[in-house]
């Protein structure tokens, strides 16, 4: 196992510069995941980390040692794509093993390995099917056993459960996290998925457009957003934004409510979950209920507030609320995210 360390990473196609300035440390056995929307550049860092794409300008080391012109092979990293690229003529303990058979190493050495990684991942009595016999997410177990065998100084997954189903996802994600518990190998994932990420991460990586925005736990990330966009992209429902006014008296929200804060906030940000339903009187927002969404667990009221626009609630469990009613929205104080016109995250609000 080894650390990495990306300083001023950079990656360009001709004259279209994709990555700017990489700086991202991961430590030796982390799991750290990279998130972000399509064409944020997650993946492109992914294989300049395998090697699958040479590097345009700045350093990338893994256990100290410098990468950028090793070739794939030498860099002892197994991957694990979306794809689960198995061998349909070869058995589930062939495929696990082939990375072994074409460094031409004795089948006895290898059963050894196999039969350890089968164990780890509940296969070991599906070794002698073939890839036609197998589940999706029995699938991507042996994708995942054939890097185990490898026994890496690092795993790569390029959304390795995009393909799977909603149950499947959650039994795989659950797998992995098993697995990175069980092995402590130092860990790069890469999804679109922010519950993937905020389940699985040690650290998360939020990008766009080809820089990082923030790095930290999924936490911190979610409570401490450093601008507007890592605070809509992390937290599912996503954030309501509403915007301020400023004034001679500070500032108010489009109906009149008047907030303390610092003069340059031009946006106030509430996660559903800290915006309490009420009555309309007790309310510092009236609103009109449009669509309730009933979770089981949860509900989720999708409003129209007066003055402001549409706004979303959630509450725990159930609420008598029907589409048509009147309610009354009041803020939790001391979750507001205050934005600067640029999007910065400004101080909290006094």
């Amino acid at each position: 196992m080894a650390g990495m360390e990306m300083r001023a990473l950079r990656k360009s196609y001709g004259g279209l510069e994709v990555l700017h300035d990489i700086d991202l440390t991961i430590d030796d056995g982390e799991f750290v995941v990279l998130v972000g929307p399509s064409g944020c550049g997650k993946s492109t860092l992914l294989r300049m980390i395998a090697g699958l794409e040479p590097i345009t300008g700045g350093e990338f080391r893994i256990g100290g040692r410098r990468m950028n012109e090793v070739p794939p092979r030498d860099r002892d990293i197994a991957m694990v794509f979306q794809s689960y690229a198995l061998y349909p003529h070869m058995s589930v303990g062939r495929n696990m093993g082939f990375s072994m058979e074409i460094r031409r190493r004795p089948a006895a050495e290898r059963a050894g390995p196999v039969a350890a990684a089968a164990r780890t991942l509940g296969l070991d009595r599906l070794l002698e099917r073939f890839p036609k016999a197998l589940s999706g997410g029995q699938r991507q177990r042996v994708a995942m056993g054939r890097a185990i065998v490898r026994d890496p100084q690092a795993f790569l997954f390029d959304e390795p459960l995009s393909n799977l189903d909603a149950a499947l996802r959650v039994e795989m994600r659950l797998e992995i996290a098993r697995l990175h518990q069980r092995l402590g190998t130092t860990t790069v994932y890469v999804t679109h998925d922010q519950v993937e990420a905020m389940t699985l991460a040690d650290r998360i990586v939020v990008m766009n457009g080809g820089v990082i925005q923030q790095v930290g736990n999924p936490l911190e990330l979610y409570d401490r957003p450093a601008n507007r966009f890592v605070a809509q992209f992390i937290g599912s429902p996503t954030m309501n934004l509403l915007d301020l006014v400023a004034d001679a008296d500070g500032l108010r929200l489009g109906n009149g409510v008047r907030l303390l804060g610092p003069a340059p906030a031009a946006q106030l940000g509430i996660r559903p979950e800290h915006l309490a339903v009420v009555a309309p009187a007790d309310g510092e927002i009236t609103a009109q209920a449009l669509v309730i969404e009933r979770l089981g667990s949860d509900t989720n009221v999708f409003t129209e507030a007066e003055g402001i626009g549409p706004l979303l609630a959630r509450v725990h469990g159930n609420v008598d609320l029907r589409p048509g009613d009147r309610l009354g929205l009041r803020l939790i104080r001391e979750r507001i995210h205050l934005f600067d016109a640029a999007g910065r995250r400004l101080p909290p609000m006094h």
